[in-house]
């Protein structure tokens, strides 16, 4: 989904827009190709300082929990991820383009620090994309968490706490320095940006990913 692209309005077309999204990342993934700087992909200006540990190369996944793309891009996400060398560290970065997309940048923080994204996560775009709820402000999430499994009180302990807060700040801060401009996309090793824009599809976009991580671990 395009950064100018995101009125609640849209949302309520989820399921119909993830089935076309879907059907765009179902094909079979070919062997890596090669790709082009400033066609698939973007080199930064500037280089952006990982937090991944020595020897891993990080890549972020830019993410809206109420982007259809991004719900229809999740389970191809996953399998990416399980079938990566052990040298790449994937993080999730949920965006903010605008100020009510805080409530779910501070939703998926608060997953994190309960150790919960793992099994949570992709609960949260069932819920929106699946089951139709509007998940947009901070007591609606709340509640929910509370039917699974996060008492009310603990979320919004942790949702309003200063971790929470200063990690959802540095999101957009990152979003801004990779200037994302759609979701989901995907940042590689502070380095390079590309989306499914620029690539032509997600599933084009992990590959282009693969095809850099190809050339970063040969020293480019």
């Amino acid at each position: 989904m395009q950064r100018r692209q995101f009125p609640w309005a849209f949302v309520g077309a989820a399921s119909a827009l993830a089935s076309v999204a879907t059907s765009s990342l179902s094909f079979a993934q070919g062997p890596t190709m090669g790709a082009s700087e400033g066609i698939d992909y973007l080199s930064l200006d500037k280089r952006i300082p990982t937090e991944s540990a020595k020897g891993k190369i990080e890549i972020i996944e830019f993410f809206w929990y109420s982007c259809p793309h991004c719900n229809a891009f999740e389970p191809r996400l996953e399998a990416w991820i399980k079938a990566l060398a052990k040298d790449v560290e994937v993080k999730r970065v949920p965006v903010k383009f605008r100020d009510d997309f805080e409530p779910q940048q501070r939703m998926y923080y608060v997953l994190e620090a309960l150790g919960k994204v793992e099994t949570h996560h992709a609960l949260v775009f069932r819920a929106i994309h699946t089951e139709r709820l509007n998940l947009a402000g901070a007591d609606a999430l709340a509640n929910w968490a509370d039917k699974n499994g996060i008492p009310k009180a603990k979320f919004m302990e942790l949702y309003n706490s200063f971790a929470v807060v200063t990690k959802a700040k540095r999101a957009a801060q990152l979003q801004d320095a990779f200037k994302v401009q759609g979701v989901p996309a995907l940042g590689i090793n502070g380095r390079f940006y590309t989306d499914g824009s620029l690539a032509g599809s997600m599933e084009k976009a992990l590959q282009v990913t693969e095809f850099l991580l190809t050339e970063i671990r040969k020293g480019r």
